[in-house]
């Protein structure tokens, strides 16, 4: 049986009487009723899809309704209502269990009014506002981790022994123990949305029910959405199953925690039509009172820790084991959520698309599933949407399951293998342009060492002194040298062996040592730079570019920056922001300790940023995708510095070389320096086994013993830990070294010298934490709102997507 809408099927019917009357006076409109007519034409498919998964008893009926554009252009009803005790036909002004789509609709929709009303906060612990909830080790459990089901509570109560009640629910809840470390990986949990349940009742001082009432569902005019329907609502109510007396459950919520709980908890308990949940999906599309756009932005956008290995928004599902309800076609932009009785609400703000699966797939023994049907209507529905040609291009761009989405994925893609030109092989190729002379020879400077060669392992030295227009009269080495093999403070100036160029070390004791002679660029037409950076500020080449910029300034003339990859990727931005007004030789500018761009972004956001004003060009990289790490990027690895020897050292050093300032060794002077870290005063074994406790995520930890030949405890014995990278996509390295340091701060408080991480870190209130002894997790939370402004700082300075 099939029960379409009447009043759309009307609808369609006017729009084809009066379609010439249109054409003559409203193009635009008859073109858009068009394409609704279309759209639920080519819907007809669904018809199809849903009527097998009733023959095949996945499911005794469903209502199925599509939005698009601000209409809805499907909506129809197939199969039964109810098969026992007496068969019902499906209507679509049914109700349906929305079991765990309470979650969403209700629950995460109050929980961010509190956050819009500056009532909670959703980095602050949960004890802060339900001060029971702080026992068992849960003192540090966040809002947000709740929200993003990190908090690492089991999956649900106990239900053996037998308990009724909701305060009893509530204290056994206060009282769990988290089974993994929290923020440290997904365990979607029913826990964590029945303390956000009590969350909203403690702060708002009304039951949650109530609460949702006047403040969700009233607004909205969702008439038919309520937690425990009244009597009067039981013919129109889809049953669910029999419960454990044999008593089929129609009107009482399925869930039986919930159940317990007398109808109203935070994770279930809400019933509703698919007419009123397209209310609310088009609320969400569109903007309304209940939320503003900047709620329902955070609340369906990622939120979950960068490191982790799926995508979820506050309460919203984006990309996880549970989002098979978006399709294979919908992109990972989309949002929604679905519920154990077979409910299902996906959301796709790019097509302005909602589409919702009501089903009762549990009735009436609990044998059925809606699994394999969500996905098949999400499919067909996007591959059926009228959309137009930017549409279809955002679409395009948002489906890749590749680098171009946020942070880690479950379908991200972790290498490819690519064919990455750096900027100076641009530069060969387009002959020169930027820096050849028209009239004579152009006198060019060049910034560079070893990492400066071509793609056919040119020296860019070479390459620029034999270049036609070009007259190379300088070269500037930085840190480590031309060669790149000095590691001591004072290097001198030289002459180039093969060119007889004079070159200029900037790097020394002293800020003037550091910094290019005035004298020297006063002499040139432009400076050109071309060296490979590591990613991490406090690698002293980012801040010699600065330097370069403001010489450049002041000389009046050119720089050209020769863009290379960022090794370590352009698509993670981590750890905390250095604060404003403490630059230093290894802090030029307030970046973050990872901040996922290359030297020729750098270079723009430095000269506009810190008005510098510099006359900058820079010749960009062709081929380089945001989330290339660099081996996709078939460049040959050449040393950086003499102790970074290979792309996992690199992985490491913005996380490790945060504790390089104190007290301990980071394997300077053995063969793997930043995959060691380690003193005479560590138990090895002690270190290790608390830092695997702590299940940091994409690393484990070897106890070794080392003895470094240089830096640090030269020829003394270290024991310490071997630091072993499983997944760099999900590994936060700046988070690395807050948990190194908060680890060896708890264990070795006398001997481990604390104070002089913050040189490196240059954070105060990051380190004021550790001190404290603050959870290293709970720190990292603190800096996400500024990483987030950073990031939106940022992307007007990124050369590539």
């Amino acid at each position: 049986m099939i029960e379409q809408n009447s009043g759309l099927g009307r609808y369609f019917s006017w729009v084809a009487s009066v379609t010439v009357f249109l054409c003559a006076l409203f193009p635009s409109a008859l073109a858009a009723a068009q394409q609704t007519v279309a759209a639920s034409s080519r819907l007809g498919v669904l018809d199809g899809i849903v009527q097998e998964a009733v023959r095949d008893e996945q499911i005794p009926g469903a209502v199925v309704l599509v939005g698009h554009d601000g209409q809805v252009i499907y909506r129809k009803a197939f199969g039964q209502r109810a098969l026992e005790p007496r068969r019902e036909a499906m209507t679509v002004d049914t109700i349906f269990d929305l079991a765990s789509l309470t979650k969403v609709v209700a629950t995460t929709t109050a929980v961010m009014q509190l956050v819009q009303k500056g009532q909670v906060r959703v980095n602050e612990p949960v004890a802060k506002y339900l001060t029971e909830f702080a026992e068992n080790g849960k003192e540090e459990i966040t809002v947000r981790e709740l929200l993003t089901h990190h908090s690492g509570l089991p999956e649900g109560l106990e239900l053996a022994p037998s308990w009724e009640g909701r305060e009893t629910a509530l204290r056994m809840a206060f009282a769990e123990k988290p089974i993994y470390a929290p923020g440290s990986r997904f365990l979607y949990s029913d826990i964590n949305f029945i303390v956000l349940g009590a969350l909203v009742e403690r702060v708002s001082g009304m039951s949650l029910d109530e609460y949702c009432q006047k403040n969700v569902f009233a607004p909205l005019k969702m008439a038919h959405t309520r937690f425990r329907p009244p009597a009067s609502w039981l013919p129109q109510i889809a049953p669910t199953q029999y419960d454990e007396h044999d008593k089929m459950l129609r009107g009482v919520v399925h869930d039986p925690t919930a159940r317990r709980m007398g109808g109203v908890a935070g994770h279930a308990g809400l019933f509703s039509t698919a007419d009123d949940l397209a209310k609310f999906a088009q609320a969400i599309l569109n903007g309304s009172t209940i939320l503003s756009p900047l709620m329902v932005e955070k609340m369906t956008t990622p939120q979950q820790p960068p490191t982790s290995q799926v995508l979820r928004g506050f309460g919203w599902d984006i990309d996880s084991p549970f989002s098979s309800n978006r399709g294979d076609l919908l992109p990972v932009g989309s949002f929604g959520h679905t519920g154990f009785t077979g409910t299902s609400l996906w959301i796709d703000s790019t097509t302005r698309t909602f589409i919702i699966v009501l089903t009762n797939a549990v009735h009436p023994r609990g044998k059925g599933s809606a699994v394999a049907l969500r996905s098949k209507l999400a499919t067909a529905v996007a591959a059926a949407l009228p959309l137009t040609a930017a549409e279809t291009d955002a679409l395009q761009c948002k489906s890749i399951t590749g680098y171009n989405e946020a942070e880690t994925a479950a379908r991200r893609v972790a290498a490819r293998n690519g064919a990455v030109q750096t900027g100076i092989d641009v530069l060969e190729v387009h002959g020169f342009d930027l820096v050849r002379g028209t009239v004579g020879k152009k006198k060019i400077g060049l910034l560079t060492n070893q990492t400066g060669v071509d793609s056919q392992g040119r020296r860019t030295i070479d390459v620029l002194s034999q270049a036609p227009g070009v007259s190379l009269e300088a070269i500037f080495s930085p840190e480590h040298g031309v060669t790149g093999t000095l590691d001591k403070t004072h290097v001198g100036n030289s002459q180039d062996a093969a060119t007889g160029v004079s070159v200029y070390s900037v790097y020394g004791g002293t800020d003037a040592a550091r910094r290019p002679s005035l004298e020297v660029l006063q002499t040139l037409d432009a400076v050109v730079v071309d060296i490979q950076d590591v990613g991490a500020p406090f690698y002293t080449y980012e801040t010699t570019l600065g330097y370069f910029l403001e010489g450049v300034a002041k000389a009046g003339i050119e720089i050209i920056v020769l863009d290379r990859p960022n090794p370590i990727t352009g698509s993670f931005v981590q750890g905390p922001i250095s604060d404003p007004g403490r630059e230093s030789f290894t802090n030029y500018w307030a970046v973050p300790v990872r901040h996922g761009m290359t030297m020729g972004e750098l270079a723009k956001m430095f000269n506009g940023e810190r008005n510098i004003n510099a006359r900058l060009q820079v010749v960009p990289l062709e081929g380089w995708m945001r989330g290339d790490w660099y081996d996709s990027t078939g460049l040959a690895w050449i040393n950086p510095s003499p102790n970074l020897r290979s792309l996992t050292e690199a992985t490491l050093y913005p996380g490790v070389a945060l504790v390089e300032g104190t007290n301990v060794s980071v394997g300077r002077g053995t063969d793997t320096p930043f995959e060691l870290l380690g003193a005479p005063w560590i138990n090895a074994g002690e270190l290790a086994q608390y830092l695997n406790a702590r299940d940091i995520s994409g690393v484990r930890f070897v106890p070794v013993s080392f003895t470094p030949s240089a830096s640090t405890y030269a020829e003394q014995k270290c024991q310490g830990v071997n630091i072993i990278v499983l997944e760099r996509n999900a590994f936060d390295a700046p988070e690395l070294g807050v948990e190194l340091a908060s680890a060896l701060h708890k264990l070795y408080p006398e001997q481990f010298h604390l104070e002089r991480m913050i040189e490196l870190l240059v954070n105060q209130s990051v380190y004021n934490a550790i001190a404290k002894g603050e959870d290293p997790r709970r720190i990292a939370e603190d800096w996400r709102e500024p990483l987030e402004k950073f990031q939106q700082l940022r992307q007007k300075y990124l050369l590539y997507k």
